[in-house]
């Protein structure tokens, strides 16, 4: 019943296509870009339902107050305390090498305001793990989802947040101009 909500809603109602061609393995990191509203999650929510894929997602611990807190952690949402000296990407490296199906999705502009430095948490994360990052789009101008190419991490981070950044240059937000890849040599 979920899924074929989700379905009707996303894709009949509000008009989105999917173009997801890449293998979706039992772990994986999923960057999803350009970042830049609320809606970003919904859409996402509903890509997740239409399809039947539950992933979890970090976000800051100030949006886990009742009742929104338990909303968020049955969806799969795992809270961020920023102020503690903990590290996070050993943490999920280690809960994702432990557990038998994992699958975490990250925004790496880490805000919904322009930013041209990524955080680079999701890959030390895959790379940490050994696991593949599938870079998935939301383009609002096209109404598209899209995932089309896989990262493996090798370890020459500069190169590779390059690359990453470089596949989402084309995709426009919900508010385009709260997202930037920042200055990237393309040679």
């Amino acid at each position: 019943m979920w899924k074929k909500f989700c379905n009707w809603l996303l894709y009949k109602r509000w008009g989105w296509t999917a173009n997801v061609n890449q293998a979706h393995p039992d772990k994986f990191i999923i960057c999803l870009a350009p970042h830049t509203s609320n809606w970003d999650f919904v859409v996402g929510q509903l890509y997740n339902g239409a399809c039947g894929m539950k992933s979890n997602f970090l976000m800051k611990k100030e949006w886990f107050f009742w009742p929104l807190g338990m909303l968020f952690r049955h969806l799969g949402g795992i809270p961020v305390y920023r102020q503690k000296h903990t590290s996070m990407t050993d943490a999920m490296a280690e809960t994702a090498r432990q557990a038998k199906d994992f699958k975490l999705c990250i925004t790496p502009e880490g805000t919904r305001s322009p930013n041209p430095e990524w955080k680079k948490g999701f890959y030390f994360i895959a790379l940490k793990a050994k696991l593949p990052i599938l870079l998935y789009a939301v383009d609002y101008e096209r109404k598209l989802i899209q995932c089309t190419k896989t990262i493996m991490p090798n370890g020459d981070v500069e190169a590779q947040m390059s690359e990453i950044k470089m596949y989402y240059k084309d995709f426009k937000g919900k508010y385009p101009e709260n997202f930037t890849i920042g200055d990237i040599a393309t040679t």
